[in-house]
């Protein structure tokens, strides 16, 4: 079961970004490194994951391409900035502060949602940001497949399903 941190939560953790230096970056570094969140092309194309080399306590360019990767995976802002969202869902592993998501919702974050789950192999509609039948569909496909109540409703255990979907193509 995944630790949820409430939305009004705020972590003792400083702002981080492209520049920032010291202990903090080198725990933002451990906890990307432990996500699979550092990923290079190597020469030949291939995926190249490093290990504790990148832990260095200076975020520069990888630092900031790897926050930005991990963002992505939990649905947040990919600015590459290092704020309390970025740091809770680094801590819970998780999304935080997602909408509950069901038949008849609307907007870009259904996008978000109907993008994920056809990357998973559960959706092949139209990426409409309109949460139909076929979406539905979708949801409780993805709910059956790893053991969670079967709803078709988007709330904090779909969304961290949602979240696990690989969405590194090298």
């Amino acid at each position: 079961m995944v630790n949820q941190v409430t939305a009004s939560a705020q972590l003792n953790k400083p702002v981080l970004q492209e520049g920032s230096k010291g202990e903090a970056v080198k725990e933002l570094q451990k906890l990307l490194l432990q996500y699979g969140a550092f990923v290079f092309l190597g020469p030949d194309g291939a995926c190249v994951f490093p290990g504790e080399e990148v832990i260095d306590g200076v975020f520069g360019a990888k630092t900031k391409n790897a926050v930005i990767l991990f963002q992505s995976k939990v649905f947040l802002t990919q600015d590459g900035v290092v704020g309390n969202k970025t740091w809770q869902a680094l801590f819970t592993g998780a999304p935080v502060d997602m909408p509950v998501l069901k038949k008849g919702s609307k907007g870009e974050v259904v996008k978000q949602a109907q993008e994920r789950l056809a990357l998973a192999g559960d959706y092949n509609g139209a990426i409409d940001g309109d949460f139909g039948s076929q979406t539905e569909t979708a949801v409780k496909s993805l709910q059956t497949r790893t053991g969670l109540p079967v709803d078709g409703v988007i709330g904090n255990r779909t969304w961290f399903e949602l979240s696990k979907v690989n969405t590194v193509f090298c």
